[in-house]
C-alpha cells in the first residue's frame, strides 16, 4: 500500500486543486488561501487552504482535512482506494511529462527535417504559424530515447507509455506528430507515417477528447472531420469551427462534448469512401446526434474526396462554403 505521508508530500493539496480548476485568492494570512469550497454548493468563499500545514478547511460545510481526506470526500473512494487513486495521478503524471518532453522534442525535430517539411506540403499544410499552433512535430526514429533519458525519464517509464518499444526503438518512426491535447495536458500522441508504414499510429491509451475541442466548443456551428490533416487543411483555410475525432466512431466522452449543448449546429464531413464506408458511418453518427435533439448536416464532398485531398486537388474556401450550403439535414 503506497505510504500516505509520502503521497502528501509529493503532492501538495493547493496544487492539487489548482489541477482540478480550483480558483482561489490569498486570504489574510500569507500562507492561506481561500476561494469557494468544491464539495458543496458555495456561494461565497469559504474554502480554506493552509499551504505551510498543507491542510483544508470549509466554513460552509463544515469539511476538513488533509489532501487524502479531500480526495475521499470529492471522489466518494474509501482511505485504501484514494491511495491508489493518488498513485494514479503521480503516476499520470510522469507520463504526461514524458509525452510532453517527446512533443517538444519532435517539435525541434521537425524544421531539421527536411522530407517532413515535404509531406507536409504535399498534404496541402503549408502556413507556418498553424504548424506551430498545432504543435506539429517529426519523428526521424533512432534518436528520442537518448534525449528523454537525458530528461530524467528512465527506460520502464517510457515503455509504460508506449513511446518506446521493446528493442528500445522509437515507436514513432518516420511519422508526422500531432500532440492530442486535452484540458491543457497532452493525452496521446498521433502519429502519420511519411513512407510505406501503416499510415496511423496512436499511443495505447485513450486518444481523449475531440481535437482542440476547448477552442471548437464556443462557436454555435461545429464542422466534425475523420482525421486531423483534414482539420488543418479547414483550420487553415479559416473554418476553425471544425473537430476531430480521430476517426469515424466518437468515444462516450466524444459523444458528450457535442451534445453538451443543443442549440449547437453539426456539420458531419467524413470522407467519400469508395465502399460507402465514411457516407455509412456519418449517416449512423449522424441520427445518433440528431435522436439527442442536435441539428446535424451532412456535407456532400465530391466522389472520393475528404476535406484534406479536396484542398490538395485545388478546392478554395468558397468552394468549401458551398458544399457547407448544399449540406443534407437530417
Amino acid at each position: 500500500m503506497p505510504d500516505p505521508q509520502q503521497l502528501k508530500q509529493r503532492i501538495p493539496l493547493l496544487h492539487y486543486l489548482q489541477q482540478r480548476h480550483w480558483t482561489a485568492r490569498p486570504a489574510a494570512r500569507r500562507e492561506e488561501f481561500v476561494g469557494l469550497c468544491p464539495l458543496h454548493s458555495d456561494t461565497r468563499p469559504s474554502f480554506y487552504v493552509n499551504t505551510r500545514k498543507n491542510l483544508f478547511y470549509c466554513h460552509g460545510c463544515g469539511q476538513g482535512g488533509d489532501l487524502i481526506r479531500f480526495v475521499e470526500l470529492s471522489e466518494h473512494l474509501p482511505f485504501r482506494q484514494t491511495l491508489a487513486f493518488l498513485q494514479s495521478q503521480i503516476a499520470e503524471a510522469h507520463v504526461g511529462g514524458a509525452m510532453e518532453s517527446t512533443a517538444a522534442f519532435y517539435q525541434l525535430q521537425l524544421h531539421r527535417h527536411p522530407e517532413a517539411i515535404h509531406y507536409l506540403h504535399r498534404r496541402g499544410l503549408h502556413d507556418a504559424a498553424l504548424i506551430e499552433l498545432l504543435g506539429i512535430g517529426y519523428a526521424p526514429g533512432g534518436n528520442l530515447r537518448r534525449y528523454l533519458a537525458g530528461q530524467g525519464h528512465s527506460l520502464d517509464r517510457l515503455l509504460d507509455t508506449g513511446l518506446i518499444n521493446r528493442q528500445g526503438r522509437d515507436t514513432f518512426c518516420r511519422r508526422v506528430i500531432f500532440p492530442c491535447r486535452q484540458n491543457g495536458h497532452i493525452v496521446n500522441l498521433y502519429g502519420r507515417s511519411t513512407g510505406a508504414a501503416f499510415p496511423h499510429r496512436l499511443l495505447p491509451r485513450s486518444k481523449g477528447g475531440l481535437f482542440a475541442w476547448e477552442s471548437v466548443r464556443r462557436f454555435d456551428t461545429v464542422i466534425l472531420v475523420e482525421g486531423l490533416f483534414d482539420l488543418a487543411l479547414l483550420w487553415q483555410a479559416g473554418f476553425r469551427n471544425t473537430t476531430c475525432a480521430l476517426g469515424t466512431h466518437l468515444t462516450p466522452e466524444q459523444f458528450q462534448q457535442l451534445t453538451d449543448r443543443l442549440d449547437r449546429w453539426i456539420y458531419i464531413v467524413f470522407d467519400q469512401d469508395e465502399n460507402h464506408a465514411g457516407q455509412q458511418a456519418s449517416h449512423q453518427l449522424a441520427k445518433r446526434l440528431a435522436d439527442a435533439g442536435l441539428r446535424v448536416h451532412l456535407v456532400p464532398l465530391p466522389p472520393g474526396h475528404d476535406p484534406n485531398s479536396y484542398f490538395v486537388a485545388g478546392a478554395s474556401a468558397a468552394d468549401f462554403t458551398r458544399c457547407l450550403q448544399l449540406a443534407h439535414p437530417l
